[in-house]
């Protein structure tokens, strides 16, 4: 009290906290920039598709001169998406070492031509991979009657392989680091490259095994060819994209996105109308649009993944008539079967919420 009374100050009080300040923007609040892909396919009124100009099962031209195949319906679906028609897309032949151009130079609005996703593409070509589509890897066909039962019998074989592709690379890797020796036949498509094999010009032909499968499916005599089990290569394959769009990645992600998870939640081209109008199960009506505003979020109508499923169907239609039972190449779904199936695979996809 003496002291006090002698004019001494009292401690001061401690420091109180800054006020909380809000850092993340309000629901709704972040406007996206509009993508001018899109803008551009809604002026001409189709999408540009970039394909394979000859494989059998991904991409090919009938005797009427349609395309069909898995990668041309992954397209097909982006426009049904896009566009609300599936047939609203032309189709540009494109070979593996000038495919990255043809994107880059606004030939072509999305690439669908089983390219495989990895860092040096992804980083280095001025490209976005959109999604997942195809779980592969590289491979070997060999004539039966060699008797092979795994590619490290290939030492001193002449093989085929294509020029531009991972397959040419992941070959010498594989033979190096075993210390085998092999001569590369190296062609510029795989048409050249199944030619060649066919004329006995080399031993064996590598590819993805898709690929070969394929290739071998419209050889001569198929059974007299075999695939060998070794598998040296993982080569995930992916619809690709400018990098310079960001929205119109996240476009072709969802297109491809909602076709797996419809068959994850047992929606197919027959039941999809029905079920946007009576599920009553959130992932179904989300992912049809009958609840949510998701497509608006991508610049697209609310039942932009029902109209694709509709007009292209769910991963498993589209996989079937393509690659598997209904199809010549006969594949296993293998990998390729959703996360949660009754043989697991690798398939996933994120949620629509």
């Amino acid at each position: 009290m003496l002291l006090a009374a002698c004019g001494k100050e009292r401690a001061a009080p401690p420091p109180q906290p800054a006020p909380k300040v809000e850092t993340t923007a309000p629901a709704g609040a972040f406007k996206p920039k509009p993508s001018a892909t899109l803008a551009a396919v809604k002026s001409r009124g189709w999408v540009s598709c970039g394909v394979n100009p000859g494989l059998p099962g991904f991409a090919f031209a009938d005797d009427r001169g349609t395309w069909r195949g898995f990668d041309v319906d992954i397209c097909r679906a982006v426009a049904a998406a896009t566009l609300g028609d599936a047939k609203a897309v032309r189709f540009t032949p494109v070979e593996a070492a000038d495919r990255f151009e043809a994107l880059r130079s606004g030939k072509i609005d999305v690439l669908s031509r089983n390219t495989s996703w990895t860092l040096a593409r992804d980083a280095g070509e001025g490209v976005d991979f959109a999604a997942i589509t195809y779980f592969d890897g590289q491979g070997f066909l060999a004539p039966k009657s060699l008797n092979l039962t795994s590619a490290d019998e290939l030492n001193g074989a002449r093989i085929c392989v294509q020029r531009g592709t991972a397959s040419e690379t992941n070959v010498e890797d594989y033979f190096k680091a075993r210390a085998l020796k092999y001569t590369p036949v190296v062609t510029n498509t795989e048409a050249e490259a199944r030619a060649l094999y066919q004329a006995e010009s080399c031993d064996a032909f590598t590819a993805d095994v898709s690929a070969l499968a394929s290739a071998r499916s419209v050889m001569n005599s198929p059974n007299a060819h075999v695939i060998l089990p070794t598998v040296i290569s993982k080569e995930p394959l992916a619809p690709v994209v400018r990098q310079d769009d960001p929205a119109w990645t996240d476009i072709v992600r969802w297109t491809v996105n909602a076709l797996i998870l419809a068959e994850e939640v047992g929606v197919n081209s027959k039941t999809a109308a029905e079920l946007a109008k009576s599920s009553v199960d959130p992932r179904v009506r989300r992912l049809l649009g009958a609840e949510g505003d998701f497509g608006p979020l991508l610049g697209l109508r609310r039942d932009f993944a029902l109209q694709a499923i509709i007009q292209v169907g769910a991963y498993d239609e589209v996989f079937a008539r393509n690659l598997g039972a209904q199809s010549a190449l006969n594949l296993e779904r293998g990998h390729n079967a959703l996360w949660n199936a009754p043989i697991p695979g690798l398939l996933y996809a994120p949620p629509a919420r």
